[in-house]
């Protein structure tokens, strides 16, 4: 009796299925999950789906192509909460989206700061905090100032939580204590007056702390600028 055979595991061998713009760009954040934003290239990607390179040009242009296409992905997929009409609640509302999206991919985080984007996908979210600080009475140039120095603060915020945790301090008891005890006796009055708190790196607060800091500045500059 002949047995049937058996489901593989895993990838499709090469040529097996048809190729796609989304099974490239899962292909491409897997490279800069493992490896990081420099390692993606056309063979790389290529070389995860298990095809030749040049059958990924029939989907995007080279490797300027592949960070588009990721950075397309994350502003695209991000749930934008609907509007509930308060300035800082929608702004803080986005930007929760947003942290929640990048940190399933935060080595890619950055792309979106370093990609001219064009789709409606990828614009769809700065179109929502455009709408919102358009909304609150904001020029459309104050607008997109806002815009970049809010995204700046969240982007980096991101990147400090995920990759300079150690050298901001740490999470773990043992951890906290030796690193309060090497600033301590740093040498620096300002360093050891300030160490229980520089030993200690809590990424929630953190994040919460820089997202207050950068909203308050955008609804202290909007309500300066209403006529009074």
């Amino acid at each position: 009796m002949t047995q049937a055979p058996t489901a593989r595991r895993g990838r499709p061998p090469k040529g097996a299925s048809q190729l796609t713009r989304a099974a490239i760009v899962e292909a491409t954040l897997e490279v800069i999950d493992a490896e990081g934003v420099g390692a993606v290239g056309m063979r790389a990607v290529a070389r995860v789906l298990g095809v030749d390179p040049k059958s990924l040009y029939n989907h995007v242009d080279g490797k300027d192509g592949l960070l588009d296409a990721v950075a397309e992905h994350l502003l695209g997929s991000i749930a934008l909460p609907a509007r509930e009409g308060d300035l800082r609640g929608d702004l803080r509302a986005i930007a929760d989206a947003f942290r929640d999206r990048a940190l399933l991919h935060p080595e890619a985080a950055a792309l979106v700061l370093t990609r001219q984007l064009a789709s409606f996908e990828g614009l769809a979210p700065i179109q929502s905090v455009l709408a919102i600080l358009r909304a609150a009475g904001c020029h459309p140039e104050e607008a997109v100032h806002m815009l970049r120095t809010v995204l700046a603060a969240l982007i980096g915020t991101l990147l400090r939580e995920v990759n300079a945790g150690p050298t901001y301090g740490t999470d773990d008891a043992a951890g906290i204590a030796a690193r309060r005890a090497a600033l301590e006796q740093s040498g620096l009055p300002a360093v050891a007056e300030a160490a229980p708190y520089l030993a200690r790196f809590d990424s929630q607060a953190e994040y919460d702390y820089a997202m207050d800091l950068a909203l308050d500045a955008v609804v202290a500059r909007l309500e300066r600028a209403r006529p009074r």
